[in-house]
């Protein structure tokens, strides 16, 4: 089975670029995206032979989740249901006999670190709620996470210590959530590869020079990772600020 997961910074913007084309080539069983930035009735996806499920932020043009399914799930949740995170359409869990799938757009601590407090609740609650899954059966979690784990992730390390998405603390919670259980999957396939990025600021003719940040990820729990077979980082596919990773099971 093929995962992609993409933010997509806008799904009305990249449909005027190369959505549809790019979503039929990737020919994946799972299609997640981030960052829809839709409210419910704003937009009409024929996609034969899928299943459609939407999380829309409150807020309009901001945040909102989507999974596209070849495979009817058993069940789907929206959001982790804790009301102070749920408002901004940012999780979709969908419950497979043997596998949750969960799409999430994790919170951005924003500049000057305006956010960084709420984002450290955002961690702590969704990593329970991951773990909590993770006691029934096997997780695929994907999704923009917003931080770039090691220096790696991000091609100017140095620079960007204290900024949004590699601070100390961002990163401390992404080790906390991988020693909880969960790997890395591009990681567990390349453990050093440099030099290959999700995301790409739209200043400076970043993505030009490939001065990016790996931010978008596929992590499996422990009791599911035998079955993954491949990752990838779709760079040669552009239309938004990042691009497609692929997980396959």
């Amino acid at each position: 089975m093929k995962f992609i997961s993409w933010n997509v910074n806008g799904l009305r913007a990249v449909m005027g670029k190369n959505f549809m084309e790019e979503f039929q080539k990737l020919d994946a069983d799972f299609f997640c995206l981030q960052e829809t930035k839709l409210q419910e009735g704003q937009i009409q996806m024929d996609l034969p032979g899928y299943c459609q499920y939407w999380n829309y932020a409150e807020k309009k043009g901001y945040s909102g989740t989507a999974v596209f399914a070849r495979q009817e799930p058993e069940a789907v949740t929206y959001g982790m249901g804790k009301e102070e995170h749920d408002h901004e359409g940012r999780i979709i869990t969908l419950a497979y006999p043997e596998f949750y799938l969960v799409t999430v757009y994790t919170p951005n601590s924003q500049r000057e670190l305006t956010r960084l407090e709420y984002r450290m609740q955002w961690e702590d609650d969704f990593r329970a709620y991951l773990k909590d899954l993770a006691k029934d059966k096997g997780v695929i979690v994907c999704g923009d996470l917003n931080v770039a784990h090691q220096e790696i992730d991000l091609k100017n390390p140095k620079t960007n210590r204290n900024n949004a998405g590699f601070t100390a603390q961002e990163r401390g919670k992404m080790t906390e959530l991988l020693s909880s259980g969960f790997i890395d999957s591009y990681r567990h396939f390349y453990p050093d590869k440099e030099g290959v990025y999700s995301w790409w600021s739209y200043q400076f003719h970043a993505r030009e020079k490939n001065a990016g940040w790996r931010i978008d990820y596929f992590l499996v729990s422990d009791n599911f990772a035998d079955r993954m077979t491949g990752a990838a980082i779709h760079t040669e596919i552009f239309g938004s600020d990042h691009c497609p990773v692929e997980l396959t099971i």
